[in-house]
């Protein structure tokens, strides 16, 4: 290796709080990097954030797939929505009620989703800012979008109540995956209308929403439903209190290993060029050769199993296999990694991040977090042509780390781990108004 363990030790020498530039590091977050968040609006939204009956089904809430249990995701490698039973890895299908395919990409953490300088959304950032649409954003949705939303972050909560695999349900099961499946989205009878009217007709929401917005009962519609939940978002799931924030405001050291590992991060390990700012993104797209398994993403009428990111929102050849670049707070919690899941171990996917074309080649099936169900999940991986294609838009330039530098990068993130972020702010619910189950996992 072209690194010793000697080599890390020296490093963690020159890692101490005065050895990293303050130009080198981001400046620290405060109150101002965030939307202001009104907190009568995050109370009624917590409630609505665990509560399935924003389903078709009345089975799914948000947390069913973002649970604070898995820092903010839900432990899979790819998310069983509707047609799923039980929490995070204990989820397993539902034998009278299968789904019909895994949801296509990794379960995103929330973090601090709320902070100003986030552009965009989704791991294609097909919900972004764009001041030359109508209402400021662009969505897959176009004429189609609703307006009267608080946020981006109040938009992207329209679109998982769409998805049959997410939430919505499938067309034989119920009204609003049957309206989805009309392509009746707005209006009387859309899809958001009849959620918004399930949601009035219980008299504690109904009351809520009068007492914030002087809305009566037929007044409320989805956007004042995912304008709350989206203020619950912003507030419950901030995460600016980790050892590393501790570091950037009053230069309190991190770990020796950490320090190292800091050091690394944003010295010659050239993380940073693209896990830039406080939060770790630069909130931009590049193609990491990350090991695709499971449906894909592509229209329903696609019979290909491909997921090309980026490309499916721009139609730019250069964003072929380009995916968002995920903020890295609170990254220890929130495994497993990567756009499909692919990798189980935090250490296991920073290693094949120095060479991710040819890591590409020997990745370990067995990481996978995937429930028994009926599917192909591995059409990609066994095409020697799509794999070769992945492997091709990789921009990564290899990178030879020791491995005990490799652990000093990890401890690095875990670094980035918020004791509230275990906790919580407002926390999970005992029950919620509609009387359905709040997703817990198992004891």
């Amino acid at each position: 290796m072209r690194r010793t363990i000697q080599r890390l030790a020296a490093l963690a020498l020159v890692a101490a709080p005065a050895g990293v530039s303050a130009q080198t590091l981001p400046a620290p977050l405060d109150d101002a990097a965030y939307v202001a968040v009104d907190p009568e609006a995050a109370a009624l939204g917590r409630l609505l954030f665990y509560d399935p009956i924003l389903s078709g089904n009345r089975e799914v809430a948000c947390a069913t797939c973002h649970h604070p249990a898995f820092g903010t995701s839900d432990g899979l490698s790819l998310p069983l929505g509707d047609g799923g039973r039980g929490l995070g890895p204990a989820r397993v299908v539902d034998p009278g009620n299968a789904p019909e395919q895994r949801v296509p990409r990794n379960s995103q953490a929330l973090w601090n989703l709320g902070a100003r300088e986030y552009v965009s959304l989704f791991h294609d950032g097909r919900v972004e800012i764009d001041a030359a649409q109508p209402g400021g954003m662009r969505t897959p949705l176009d004429a189609d979008m609703l307006e009267g939303f608080d946020s981006m972050l109040s938009a992207q909560t329209m679109f998982p109540v769409l998805s049959p695999d997410e939430m919505a349900g499938h067309y034989s099961e119920n009204e609003v995956a049957q309206a989805v499946r009309l392509g009746r989205l707005t209006g009387p009878g859309g899809a958001w209308e009849l959620i918004a009217r399930r949601v009035a007709a219980i008299p504690d929401y109904a009351r809520s929403f009068e007492t914030l917005y002087d809305l009566a009962p037929e007044e409320i519609g989805f956007t004042d439903i995912s304008n709350v939940i989206a203020a619950f978002m912003a507030h419950e799931f901030r995460s600016d209190t980790s050892p590393f924030d501790a570091r950037l405001r009053d230069g309190t050291p991190l770990a020796p290993e950490a320090e190292a590992g800091l050091a690394l991060f944003y010295g010659e390990a050239g993380c940073a060029e693209c896990h830039s700012g406080p939060l770790q993104t630069d909130h931009g797209f590049h193609a990491m050769a990350v090991p695709q398994l499971g449906p894909g993403k592509g229209a329903r009428f696609e019979t290909h199993a491909r997921d090309e990111g980026r490309f499916r929102v721009t139609g730019r050849v250069e964003d072929l296999h380009a995916f968002r670049t995920p903020s890295l707070r609170n990254v220890a919690l929130t495994a497993p990694y990567g756009h499909a899941g692919a990798h189980a171990s935090l250490r296991d996917f920073v290693a094949d991040h120095l060479d991710p074309a040819a890591a590409l080649g020997r990745y370990d099936r067995a990481q996978a977090v995937l429930p028994e169900m009926d599917a192909a999940d591995w059409r990609i991986l066994d095409d020697p042509a799509e794999t070769a294609a992945i492997g091709a838009a990789a921009t990564r330039t290899p990178l030879d780390l020791a491995p005990a530098e490799i652990d000093a990068l990890v401890a690095f993130l875990e670094a980035l781990t918020d004791p509230v972020a275990k906790t919580g702010r407002l926390g999970i619910p005992e029950t919620v108004p509609s009387g359905l189950p709040v997703p817990m996992p198992m004891p």
